[in-house]
């Protein structure tokens, strides 16, 4: 903002100071004379800088402090507020402040109204696949991981989970996964860490079968040798066990007992003829005894029943 005042001069002035205004300045009037121009140089250099939060770390803590190369007030020793989540943490001359453990908080410090910038662990953390859309089994694909974080992210790791196994794959910001395959669809992750945090985000990747159809005409191939397999295996096992079966069932028959007498069909009238049929006496051959001699000698003739 300019003014002019034939008393007091002339002044700018800069309201909400940042940084980026760090630059020279200089004054320049012009007359109504010929070459009437004039410039207050060198002029005058401003020099903005911001509260800042260096980070330090150790094993199991984090220490933060604000600091500025500028003098902030007439107080040697100024109150330094800390803010966690824009919550006062600490209020203290000295500038730095402690936590422990990674957290994904934000943290700044702020000393008579004036504020640094916050620090923050990796947040909103995403991963671009190029190609973009469905990938072909076998083709290679990229993968690229990035992280909003305060100071920035020091380190990118991409993970492979196999049978509830985490394993390492790569480190880098980008991982390029060649030969690709239907297990790589689900699986990898990436971590995105500073000195502040850290963050973890899942990987899905679209793969698609060369031939889609391959899978269904597969299961019906194997689904059809199978009925076949079994019917000619029954048919065989039928034509094996035939004779044997037929033979069971055919002794099954005489063997089982009758709960009827057999029925005849035949009138009254066909008995009335009937005699008993004559013996064959001609023979070819005399019937053989399996007997020895001796086995006559006390032959008797056995006696009559004479009741």
């Amino acid at each position: 903002m300019y003014r002019s005042d034939k008393t007091n001069g002339h002044t700018l002035t800069i309201t909400d100071l940042r940084e980026s205004d760090s630059a020279t300045y200089m004054f320049r009037f012009i007359t109504d004379q010929t070459r009437g121009k004039y410039f207050g140089s060198p002029g005058v250099t401003l020099s903005v800088t911001d509260l800042q939060v260096k980070v330090t770390t150790t094993l199991l803590s984090t220490t933060l402090t604000c600091s500025t190369t500028c003098t902030l007030t007439d107080n040697p020793n100024p109150t330094y507020i800390w803010y966690r989540n824009s919550k006062i943490v600490q209020e203290d001359s000295s500038p730095s402040y402690t936590f422990y453990f990674k957290t994904e908080d934000r943290f700044y410090c702020a000393v008579k109204g004036i504020n640094s910038p916050a620090v923050y662990g990796p947040k909103n953390t995403s991963v671009s696949v190029s190609p973009s859309g469905e990938i072909v089994e076998g083709s290679s694909v990229t993968l690229t991981c990035s992280s909003d974080a305060n100071p920035p992210v020091d380190k990118y790791t991409w993970y492979k989970i196999t049978y509830k196994k985490m394993s390492m794959r790569h480190s880098g910001q980008s991982y390029t996964i060649h030969n690709i395959s239907s297990e790589d669809r689900e699986g990898y992750y990436c971590e995105a860490l500073n000195i502040i945090g850290r963050e973890h985000i899942p990987v899905h990747i679209h793969v698609t079968s060369v031939f889609p159809w391959v899978p269904v005409v597969g299961v019906g191939a194997v689904l059809t040798a199978g009925a076949l397999l079994l019917t000619i295996y029954c048919t065989l096992k039928r034509r094996s066990t035939g004779g044997s079966d037929t033979t069971a069932d055919t002794q099954n028959v005489r063997d089982s007992p009758s709960d009827t007498a057999p029925q005849i069909d035949a009138e009254p009238s066909d008995y009335e003829n009937w005699s008993k049929p004559p013996q064959d006496l001609d023979s070819d051959t005399d019937p053989q005894i399996d007997a020895e001699p001796s086995d006559y000698e006390n032959w008797r003739e056995p006696q009559k029943n004479l009741n």
